[in-house]
């Protein structure tokens, strides 16, 4: 009730004219003198001193349409603020990954968008640990494997490829594993478990190996396997330039567990807003 007939008056206002009025608003002039009426009546104050030939404004008039048109602008100013948020993403973003796939991939990108999108501002925490985050107040996760928490919506963002392999110089002197049994022949560069993970007669198996060298590092694996202390089971994103190279040579190909998905996740009940949205869509691109 208290914002009927205000648009009407800003309108009669500034045309002088109930008639033109009712043009710019594309409503009869009927309906435009019924609302204005009703609005001096609420007031209890006469706005226009009408003629058949002008209508102008009473200095109560004068009084009410400034203190109107600044509202009426607000409201402009803050519809146009709402539409650049949807237009040109600004704002903070909090996110989280795991420490080195966020630390190699993701936060790079994250940077790289920044360019792009100079009103963004992020925030990001890396951990391997599972963060709650609507508790963390997080607006997006980054993660992969199997995704068990229905209460979040979910975007795949790419793969991830998991690779045994070995140097030829390690190769050459202990011999080329042909199956997964053989595994117990060999010194098995160990990371924070004692499986590995691989697919035989189309089933996921677990796989308990043993060496004398574990370290919770995978660059620090690599290295060690590069150096021809083992063979190691590494996610691509720690193997794939040496595997190019021939520094490394991929084992047990047969074997190798289907590619894990790469995810953006969200929480279900918070609303995708467009710079979160950008940014998913711009780590997608570049991750898949």
């Amino acid at each position: 009730m208290q914002w009927e007939g205000i648009s009407e008056f800003v309108h009669v206002a500034e045309n002088a004219s109930f008639t033109q009025a009712s043009k710019k608003m594309a409503i009869s002039t009927a309906q435009v003198s019924r609302q204005i009426s009703a609005l001096e009546n609420r007031l209890n104050v006469k706005l226009f001193y009408r003629t058949t030939r002008k209508v102008s404004l009473t200095e109560e008039g004068r009084v009410f349409y400034q203190h109107c048109r600044s509202v009426l602008d607000g409201l402009d100013a803050a519809e146009r603020a709402i539409t650049n948020l949807q237009t040109t993403p600004q704002g903070k973003i909090k996110l989280t990954a795991s420490v080195t796939y966020g630390e190699q991939q993701v936060l790079p990108l994250v940077s790289d968008f920044m360019l792009q999108y100079s009103e963004v501002a992020v925030s990001a925490y890396l951990s391997n640990q599972q963060i709650d985050l609507v508790e963390g107040g997080y607006d997006l996760a980054i993660r992969i494997g199997k995704l068990a928490d229905s209460s979040m919506m979910a975007k795949k963002l790419g793969t991830r490829t998991s690779y045994v392999c070995a140097s030829p110089e390690y190769l050459e002197k202990h011999g080329i594993p042909h199956a997964i049994s053989e595994l117990s022949k060999h010194s098995c560069l160990l990371g924070t478990l004692d499986y590995w993970h691989f697919m035989e007669s189309g089933k996921e198996k677990n796989i308990r190996v043993a060496g004398k060298l574990r370290y919770n590092s995978g660059y620090s694996l690599a290295d060690a396997a590069l150096k021809g202390l083992g063979i190691v089971q590494l996610p691509d994103y720690y193997v794939q330039n040496h595997l190019q190279s021939g520094e490394l040579i991929t084992l047990l190909d047969s074997y190798r567990v289907p590619d894990e998905g790469i995810w953006a996740i969200y929480p279900h009940n918070r609303h995708l807003s467009p710079k979160i949205r950008l940014l998913v869509d711009y780590l997608a691109k570049h991750l898949s």
